[in-house]
């Protein structure tokens, strides 16, 4: 174990690194720094990959994985967050569940951490960016027949070096914002940009398509529903075929928006009392939403690697070629984005309205996948997350404070924390699954799991502006609000 600390060390000294400010920023400074690393992420997120057709040239084979990996088809931006959120998950889960031994609150062993996470997604980055080339994510390989759109082997190696580098630098500006130069994360930050584009080109994009070889739409509703308007044609935009944004699909959005707000809200406020502290009261908030939106992205998570490799075996071994693997993925096409048989169909959400209307079977399915495999995933979380009932209780002790009327034990405080989070942990799964599951039927605007991200995204910047404005003032006050 020493040695592999040591090697891990040892490899953090050549590692590329951001420097800690040497004094903390203003909160004009860390504004700026924000604004500067979402410009370059918005920047890579345009940027075409050299020697790649660029967006639109291929089918998007991982078009359910760029709200959650804040990533852009044939972009710089190609692997996203990708790298950062798997190799974090995968570190989190070993230190939470006791496989790697590490004591979070010893600097040595954070930094430690810090390491470790930077060594394994530099690992990832490489391992997805060979996946992605191998798997046909970014055009099959030249043929005698196949000469455009498609990857000759020096071709590979450019698109390979390419999505590298776009990835480092994804890594350090995660790092800037992290370590205290910026505000919040680099993760958060992308991840709310990539959504917030997608339902503001939803919303209002003036580009058209053909409707029928006569007559062409706008794709945006707002352009949609002003066209349809003065030609005398509303009820074209009630439902829309595909994916194109129709009035249904604009007012769920809306009311998925005021759903999750109005559920993010709900919490059982447990009274606490300071014995540092003399005449300190408060409360320890445990939201209806405990697990936050983590389970839900873990199983999308699961459901698209499930996809993507399954087509990677289907691009390479084909059905005709396999007695097993139509059970598991059928597709059109080999380049098809969305699987049309086989397990992972069910994992995946219909692809509009129709669909969902037409397909009964499926949309069932699908709602019962995401909604029970959110709660198995919930669960999960709270043990190995540090977030049931005796690490909280353990936490509430290590802050010298008690629940009133209850003698100051770890047991005693767990047993009222079992009065919540276990049955919060199940409500919350079943709910975040619910919102996730049926914004993806209808088609809102963002997904289901883009919205539920944006808005929480949105309230934890909340709280932090909130925080750093009242610290101006009093520290002390700031810490309060920082622990509730």
């Amino acid at each position: 174990m020493a040695s592999t600390r040591d090697f891990i060390k040892s490899v953090g000294t050549v590692l590329p690194e951001i420097p800690k400010p040497e004094r903390k920023p203003s909160l004009n400074e860390r504004f700026i720094w924000t604004a500067l690393a979402l410009v370059a992420y918005l920047v890579m997120a345009t940027t075409p990959l050299y020697g790649f057709g660029g967006p639109g040239s291929q089918t998007d084979q991982l078009a359910f994985l760029r709200v959650v990996f804040a990533s852009a088809q044939g972009t710089l931006m190609e692997l996203g967050i990708g790298p950062i959120v798997t190799s974090g998950l995968i570190l989190q889960l070993l230190v939470g569940s006791d496989i790697i031994k590490l004591n979070m609150s010893d600097a040595a062993d954070r930094a430690l951490f810090g390491i470790s996470t930077k060594l394994l997604t530099m690992i990832v980055i490489v391992g997805e960016s060979a996946a992605y080339i191998l798997g046909g994510a970014l055009g099959g390989p030249c043929t005698a027949t196949v000469t455009t759109n498609c990857l000759t082997p020096s071709g590979d190696w450019v698109i390979f070096a390419q999505l590298f580098v776009g990835s480092i630098l994804v890594l350090l500006l995660d790092e800037m914002i992290q370590k205290g130069w910026g505000l919040g994360s680099g993760v958060s930050l992308f991840i709310l940009a990539g959504v917030c584009q997608t339902v503001l080109w939803y919303t209002f994009s003036p580009v058209t398509f053909a409707l029928t070889s006569t007559t062409t739409q706008f794709f945006g509703f707002i352009p949609a529903a002003i066209s349809a308007f003065f030609t005398n044609t509303l009820p074209s935009i009630v439902v829309r075929e595909y994916q194109y944004p129709s009035l249904l699909t604009f007012v769920l959005t809306v009311v998925m928006l005021l759903v999750i707000v109005y559920i993010e809200g709900i919490r059982v406020e447990l009274p606490i009392t300071s014995i540092k502290y003399r005449g300190f009261q408060g409360v320890y908030p445990i939201k209806l939403l405990y697990v936050s939106n983590i389970p839900v992205i873990l199983v999308s998570a699961l459901a698209a690697n499930i996809t993507f490799f399954t087509k990677i075996l289907y691009n390479y071994a084909g059905a005709s070629r396999s007695s097993w693997l139509p059970y598991i993925g059928q597709w059109k096409v080999a380049n098809s984005s969305y699987p049309t048989g086989g397990i992972v169909y069910y994992m995946t959400a219909p692809q509009s309205v129709y669909q969902t209307i037409s397909d009964p079977v499926h949309s069932v399915i699908f709602m019962c996948f995401i909604v029970g495999m959110s709660v198995v995933f919930a669960k999960l979380w709270v043990e190995i997350g540090g977030l049931n009932p005796k690490a909280v209780a353990k936490n509430l002790m290590d802050a010298d404070v008690q629940v009133p009327g209850f003698r100051r034990t770890g047991l005693s405080i767990e047993q009222v924390l079992n009065r919540y989070i276990p049955t919060l942990t199940i409500i919350g799964g079943v709910l975040i699954g619910l919102i996730a599951g049926t914004a993806d039927l209808f088609g809102v605007f963002g997904t289901g799991i883009g919205i539920l991200l944006m808005i929480d995204i949105i309230l934890q910047y909340y709280q932090m502006l909130l925080k750093e404005q009242v610290e101006e003032i009093s520290p002390a006050l700031a810490g309060l609000i920082g622990a509730g």
